[in-house]
């Protein structure tokens, strides 16, 4: 028996769905690879159907995700980045594992992924005060303005670069701590920071469906994506055909598209921390109350 060489079982990640971890409905795969090209794992192949069930899942779970208090969201998202600063060592492996960066910037991604979730909790009750206002107006009345959040937005990471990690986290949370339910297609290339976040959701009591995770092709999803009259934005980084597919979508059936460039650098905090990333995911509800006699 010593002299038999064993073949190692390796992983198939799963889609995460409505809180749970399903197989794809078409029981296909792909083949994830290492920086040096070998096999490292299978990756659940997502359908036109997948998505359908995960923006479903997405809508049915925006009512009680939107409605919970701001502070609550922001205690979610913050023991979320618990969870993720308690897995760091597997999450720097999943980022080397495909990208082939040191151990060392591996390691200072997860860091700063990390602290960006931390901020991003922090702003979960605290941007409406700078996205809302009390406007003047002619009469004895309250004319106030605030941000509301829109509904499902998808997260669509074609070209994640050598930061797969910071980029992920960086188009699903303003989205999400607005209030929005996130369906989120991670890099095919580089996903394993995404799902390693997907595997640590649901021990960070994220509602089930507000935070789903997909693993596909971006160039067959992104049609299908572009086109699905329930999804209400779409947060993306991507070029060519798939940029160009998402933004004919939103001509057809008037969703917002931000699309941003393969280079985009996540790493600048100036940009990614500021709350007004948050105003393309939210919608301006003004209300007039009377202010007495």
């Amino acid at each position: 028996m010593a002299d038999i060489e064993r073949i190692p079982v390796l992983k198939t990640w799963k889609l995460f769905v409505k809180g749970g971890f399903p197989r794809s409905e078409s029981g296909r795969t792909l083949a994830l690879h290492g920086h040096g090209g070998e096999l490292v794992a299978h990756l659940s192949h997502a359908s036109r159907k997948d998505l359908r069930d995960a923006v479903e899942a997405a809508r049915g779970a925006f009512p009680g995700w939107s409605g919970a208090t701001a502070y609550l969201r922001g205690q979610i998202v913050y023991r979320l980045a618990e969870m993720l600063e308690g897995r760091r060592a597997d999450l720097a492996d999943g980022i080397r594992t495909t990208t082939g960066v040191s151990r060392r910037k591996a390691e200072a991604e997860v860091d700063e992924a990390i602290d960006r979730t931390v901020c991003w909790a922090g702003w979960c009750d605290k941007f409406q005060m700078v996205l809302g206002s009390r406007n003047p107006v002619a009469g004895p009345y309250h004319n106030f303005s605030m941000p509301e959040p829109s509904g499902v937005c998808v997260v669509l990471q074609a070209d994640a670069g050598e930061t797969p990690l910071l980029g992920f986290l960086s188009l699903v949370l303003p989205p999400w701590c607005a209030g929005n339910a996130v369906v989120a297609v991670a890099d095919a290339k580089h996903p394993l920071g995404a799902l390693l976040v997907a595997e640590s959701a649901p021990t960070a009591d994220v509602p089930a469906g507000s935070l789903n995770v997909l693993t596909g092709q971006a160039a067959e999803l992104a049609g299908w994506i572009a086109s699905h009259r329930d999804v209400d934005s779409v947060h993306a980084q991507a070029k060519g055909e798939i940029a160009a597919a998402l933004r004919a979508g939103a001509a057809e059936n008037l969703k917002r598209v931000a699309v941003l460039r393969p280079d985009e650098d996540f790493a600048d905090i100036d940009r990614w921390t500021n709350p007004r990333r948050l105003a393309m995911f939210v919608e301006t509800k003004t209300i007039w109350h009377p202010s007495g006699a």
